[in-house]
């Protein structure tokens, strides 16, 4: 994939919109496990605990960018974004279960741990997103540190006032996924080659169902709490 080429771009524009629908929520992790540390503390907890976070994210990314490229997985692997991007259209994120660290390293240990628990549905996405191409993965990478530290109480806001974000995100989430599932080699060369339409026909269906699919279980959520 040539870095000049328009498919390099509205791959990275994909990864960016991921890191923010699916790393938006870092900020409040970060508030609940350090909430109990003074502000020397908190300022060392949050350096070296999303430093521990985006390293973990990074093996993880390489990681899965490698076993992508093993047949049929990333057939799988796109039938679990599909659920991950219906997921993010259908339910509120919990943090109930994020404890307060008592001290700088139970505070950093949660981060990191928690980060990690939280942060499958964004690695996979990117890994996916990126197409195997390491300068997407890392730019992904950096990317999601900003995200993390700063950005994050902004995007929430941006979210609640504007919830066609999450759509947005869900639709790149779930197109990603059938990107995902066309390229693997098995389905590829078994059923793409014989039918290269469905190369499109296949994305655009499962961007199309999650959307809608996500969109009538929130308004019949919604409907459902007025009662």
């Amino acid at each position: 994939m040539d870095i000049l080429s328009l498919q390099f771009f509205s791959s990275l524009l994909s990864i960016i919109m991921i890191d923010i629908v699916l790393g938006g929520d870092n900020a409040i992790l970060i508030a609940l496990a350090t909430r109990k540390l003074n502000q020397k503390q908190r300022k060392k907890a949050v350096f070296w605990g999303v430093f521990g976070a985006v390293a973990v994210r990074a093996i993880l990314t390489a990681v899965a960018v490698y076993v992508l490229k093993v047949p049929f997985i990333k057939f799988v692997g796109g039938i679990l974004l599909v659920w991950i991007a219906y997921k993010l259209l259908v339910e509120e994120e919990k943090h109930d279960e994020v404890k307060s660290g008592e001290n700088t390293w139970a505070a950093i240990k949660t981060i990191v741990i928690a980060d990690l628990l939280m942060g499958i549905d964004n690695v996979l996405a990117v890994a996916g997103a990126a197409h195997g191409h390491p300068l997407l993965v890392v730019l992904g990478l950096l990317i999601s540190i900003p995200i993390i530290v700063w950005g994050s109480g902004i995007i929430l806001r941006f979210i609640e006032r504007f919830p066609i974000i999450i759509f947005l995100g869900g639709a790149i989430i779930a197109w990603t996924a059938g990107k995902m599932i066309v390229e693997d080699s098995i389905i590829h060369r078994e059923i793409i080659s014989q039918l290269p339409l469905l190369d499109l026909i296949i994305p655009i269906s499962i961007t199309i169902l999650v959307v809608l699919m996500g969109y009538w279980k929130r308004n019949a959520s919604a409907s459902y709490n007025k009662v």
